[in-house]
């Protein structure tokens, strides 16, 4: 059988698999196989992955262990009961001062991934255009390219706080665009929106009728400041599209529960689609989310873990030569990446991500699309508060050790 001649162009068509590029992920995952093999003594310390290293809050685990005996959840739950809608609805208002029907402007999704991935299909035609931020999370450009759409990277620069720059879009293509993908808090660099950048957008995004599409799972891990949300903002809720997770803000990464609200054309049209591609989560898994997601305690016990964790990986990064700040959201760090270590030098933060790796056991997230910067992450592992000092201090030997270059 020619089974090569069955696959879709969209995934390399005859090429499929034999491609000899290495991921990223892939490449720091053999790293780590490498530095177990040649130092099998060594602790690996982990800033590079990408998850809540703690479980879900108890009150949201009992109400599941309560839920999931219950003969009425055992069904297709589709495009969801009310009850996740209306505390989700509790959640928008509580936290961020924004009304919403539960009807009409809010619908859940089995995590905010899928509803990105989903996303194309309600509103990407051939030869459409769509925007992306970057670095970043690229699922919905992804699956704009499996649809023929051509995805334009908006580059999030340090000189501008991170945030893109509409003045340099080239008006051609945004009178073509559809979709504008953002995420703020921002993963990797951290950074926050301002309301002004928020306006700015809106009425970007209303001259050539594109749609607003805001990735928000960090909205709860904001330092230093007020938590917000893009739909607060006057005229929002005309041209966005909000994605909310229980992932980050409630360690519930692997329950797989989020929802997206916002403008109600918008919401119809992506439940429509979802309506096609699945028959919802677990009824028990949505009851249990409401007893926690309009808590702001529980919220703020969970910020707190990351920013007691950040704040104290500011000192050591900064002692050892990095230009470490506190980032204004999420759980990373973004840096700017060493230029060398004794007498290494690296090219790229890939390199240098590599290099403590294989030598140092200290494993970080290389960005390179607008720059070389490295991410850490304070989701590292540990056996709790007291043991976090005991990592962050063998980090700062490790790191002094690596006499990094900058």
């Amino acid at each position: 059988m020619d089974y090569e001649k069955l696959f879709a162009d969209r995934i390399g068509g005859t090429q499929f698999g034999k491609s000899t590029e290495i991921y990223k992920f892939e490449k720091i995952k053999r790293a780590k196989a490498k530095a177990r093999k040649a130092h099998p003594e060594l602790e690996i310390l982990d800033f590079g992955v990408g998850e809540p290293d703690q479980i879900a809050p108890a009150p949201i685990r009992d109400v599941l262990k309560v839920e999931c005996d219950k003969p009425e959840n055992r069904g297709y739950a589709d495009n969801g009961g009310p009850e996740f809608k209306q505390a989700a609805a509790e959640y928008m208002q509580k936290f961020f001062g924004v009304e919403l029907d539960p009807a009409t402007e809010i619908n859940h999704s089995i995590g905010t991934k899928p509803a990105l991935a989903m996303l194309p299909l309600a509103f990407v035609n051939p030869g459409d255009v769509v925007f992306q931020t970057v670095p970043g999370y690229p699922v919905m450009a992804t699956h704009s390219k499996y649809l023929g759409a051509e995805v334009v990277n908006i580059p999030l620069l340090e000189e501008n706080a991170f945030l893109p720059d509409l003045s340099k879009i080239d008006p051609a293509l945004a009178e073509r665009c559809k979709l504008f993908y953002i995420n703020y808090p921002n993963n990797p660099t951290g950074a926050v929106a301002t309301p002004e950048f928020y306006d700015e957008l809106i009425a970007f995004a209303k001259k050539y009728n594109i749609l607003i599409v805001q990735d928000a799972p960090y909205s709860t891990l904001v330092y230093d400041g007020k938590r917000t949300s893009l739909l607060q903002r006057p005229g929002a809720k005309e041209c966005t599209l909000e994605l909310h997770s229980m992932s980050k803000a409630y360690n519930m990464t692997g329950w797989r529960l989020g929802f997206f609200c916002g403008a109600e054309w918008a919401v119809s049209a992506l439940a429509m689609i979802k309506d096609n591609c699945d028959s919802g989560q677990f009824k028990a898994i949505q009851k249990a989310a409401c007893a926690g997601i309009a808590d702001q305690s529980l919220a703020d016990g969970i910020r707190d873990h990351y920013e007691k964790r950040l704040r104290r990986m500011v000192e050591v990064l900064k002692s050892v030569g990095f230009d470490a700040k506190m980032p204004g959201g999420t759980f990373f760090m973004y840096l700017k990446a060493p230029k060398g270590a004794g007498d290494v030098v690296f090219s790229n933060a890939e390199e240098a991500s590599l290099y403590l790796i294989e030598n140092f056991g200290i494993s970080t997230v290389p960005w390179d699309n607008t720059g070389p910067f490295i991410r850490f992450g304070a989701v590292f592992e540990s056996a709790g508060e007291e043991d976090d000092e005991r990592v962050l201090n063998e980090l700062a030997a490790r790191l002094k050790k690596a006499d990094l270059k900058f």
